[in-house]
């Protein structure tokens, strides 16, 4: 099954089922290499998206190599093929990606510590900051308008105006918060048209568990899972990270009351990412720290509540009012965050 594509990448070993993706299939083949089975149907591009991969990782080493640090776990060493491709393709069709693995490292999906997430956060710096003078605009758009919070939110009206399950009478509560906060959507995206907030490498998907860890000194080596690495704004990434890293409770948890914005957790991630990232941050970018979590949150929560009232075509669901649920929670997270704006503004500029 893997003899072609093993042979492209001119490596041997018996591959091993690794992890736990929701999207591509993962394989580690010995100590030394990690082979990954692109799932195409969601990345339709593959040649785009391994192009963005080896652009932003190449550019990560010769920052590393310049500055005498170790790049051999600081950022993830892809592998050409023998004929010089991004990606193996085997008999069936399927496109193929190998690295080097990384050894002595962990990832963490739920364990959130204010010492992890301060390492976390310096992680995500150091990986914007080596990316800082990389021109943007040379790479593949992976999936447009992915955080254009205005375009999502004019889609959630789309939907409402559709009404195709007849759900919108479930939801007028939902709408009635999600329609209230309708002027803050284009925070970002009118600093980004006006040049205030510069158009950067977006990783797009800040999770703690896309954080690679060190075992012994537990901090953050690197960031992984790069497929969705495309031009944005250092903004998503720290207010999605964020939205995850600091809240109370899982994003479908039904007890709001247990729902809130941990300042602990902020502040230990706030601290570590500004001490890794501030000296290359615009001040509009210093200004919208706080306002980029509100931001993402509310952007998860409405594109919740849209797939929610389209028939739950997007997000995978566990029962039937599962994406209402989630939006629900997102909804109380940034209600949370609204009320403790002030706070969290004064922890911003502590580290600033």
């Amino acid at each position: 099954m893997f003899e072609k594509v093993l042979k492209e990448f001119g490596i041997t070993g018996k591959p091993e089922l690794f992890g736990d993706g929701h999207i591509n299939t993962t394989y580690k083949i010995g100590d030394e290499y990690i082979l990954q089975k692109i799932n195409k149907d969601v990345f339709t591009n593959v040649d785009g998206v391994m192009k963005n991969i080896f652009l932003v990782t190449d550019h990560i080493r010769k920052k590393l190599i310049e500055s005498g640090e170790d790049f051999s776990r600081q950022t993830i060493q892809y592998l050409h093929t023998k004929d010089g491709r991004d990606y193996a393709v085997d008999e069936d069709g399927h496109p193929y990606r190998a690295y080097h693995f990384i050894d002595n490292s962990y990832t963490v999906s739920d364990k959130k510590t204010p010492e992890l997430l301060y390492n976390a956060a310096k992680a995500i710096g150091h990986f914007q900051k080596m990316l800082s003078d990389f021109d943007a605009e040379k790479l593949f758009t992976v999936i447009p308008d992915f955080h254009n919070t205005p375009k999502r939110f004019e889609a959630l009206k789309e939907s409402v105006s559709k009404n195709p399950k007849n759900r919108v009478n479930n939801v007028k509560n939902e709408l009635e918060f999600a329609y209230s906060l309708e002027n803050m959507t284009g925070l970002i995206t009118d600093a980004i048209k006006d040049g205030s907030v510069p158009l950067r490498v977006s990783h797009n998907d800040t999770k703690l568990n896309n954080v690679l860890f060190d075992n012994e000194t537990n901090e953050g080596l690197c960031l992984i899972d790069l497929d969705t690495v495309m031009s944005g704004s250092y903004l998503y990434d720290f207010g999605d990270a964020m939205r995850f890293g600091a809240s109370s409770a899982a994003e479908d948890c039904t007890e709001l009351d247990k729902v809130y914005f941990d300042l602990e957790l902020f502040e230990a991630f706030t601290k570590g990412y500004l001490e890794s990232a501030s000296e290359v941050l615009t001040e509009r970018e210093k200004e919208l720290v706080f306002s980029s979590v509100i931001i993402m949150t509310y952007e998860c929560g409405i594109r919740f509540l849209k797939d929610y009232i389209d028939g739950d075509v997007y997000f995978r669901i566990a029962y039937e009012n599962h994406n209402l649920d989630r939006a629900r929670n997102q909804f109380k997270l940034v209600s949370d965050m609204l009320e403790k704006k002030e706070k969290a503004e004064a922890i911003v500029k502590k580290y600033l």
